[in-house]
């Protein structure tokens, strides 16, 4: 009797995930105005389940946008489980950008979210700049990365490089950025860190 409540509580957090995941794709090729039924197909799931987890589209647009930035920030602590602490910053940065891309393809619903009230932002830097100063602290540990590099200053550098690089035929420029960004948070990493 005690597992069925477990089992529904896994299948519901999947119908979440899939939700949210469906919004993100809506809302980024269909702008704000999309259909929540049709987001509710598009996930598998019924729209009653939609607005139980969801009963606002202000509510989906900011679960959405905030699930992409868990993903991206979550992401770090594995990939350095998994990689050399330069590798998983770098892997990190190519997340980085396709959270990017996520967020400009909701721009107009995240606008919208925001005139009614909501502030799907409000951990947004604090969360991307754990994310980094974790991977930062990693290289700098293991002699890989320069110390004492501000995490929000390579945020900040990364979402440039997002930017300029943000249509689809530009990822390869991308790839290229992001490898020029990690040979400067490399460079002099073995030499003792500059006072200025």
């Amino acid at each position: 009797m005690t597992t069925k409540p477990s089992v529904l509580r896994a299948d519901a957090r999947r119908n979440r995930e899939r939700i949210l995941e469906a919004a993100v794709r809506a809302f980024s090729e269909k702008g704000p105005d999309v259909a929540i039924d049709a987001i509710a197909k598009a996930a598998g799931v019924g729209s009653a389940t939609l607005y139980r987890h969801f009963p606002t589209r202000e509510a989906l647009v900011e679960a959405a946008y905030r699930n992409e930035l868990a993903r991206v920030c979550d992401s770090a602590t594995k990939l350095l489980a998994d990689h050399a602490p330069d590798r998983a910053i770098r892997l990190w940065m190519d997340g980085f950008i396709d959270y990017v891309a996520a967020k400009q393809g909701m721009a107009d619903a995240l606008r919208a979210a925001v005139a009614s009230g909501a502030d799907p932002f409000a951990e947004t830097l604090d969360r991307l700049g754990t994310a980094l100063d974790s991977l930062l602290h990693a290289g700098a540990e293991a002699g890989l990365l320069r110390p004492h590099i501000d995490p929000l200053d390579v945020g900040f550098s990364l979402a440039g490089v997002a930017l300029i690089t943000s249509a689809p035929d530009q990822r390869e420029r991308a790839g290229r950025l992001l490898d020029l960004l990690l040979d400067g948070l490399r460079y002099g990493a073995d030499r003792p860190a500059s006072s200025s």
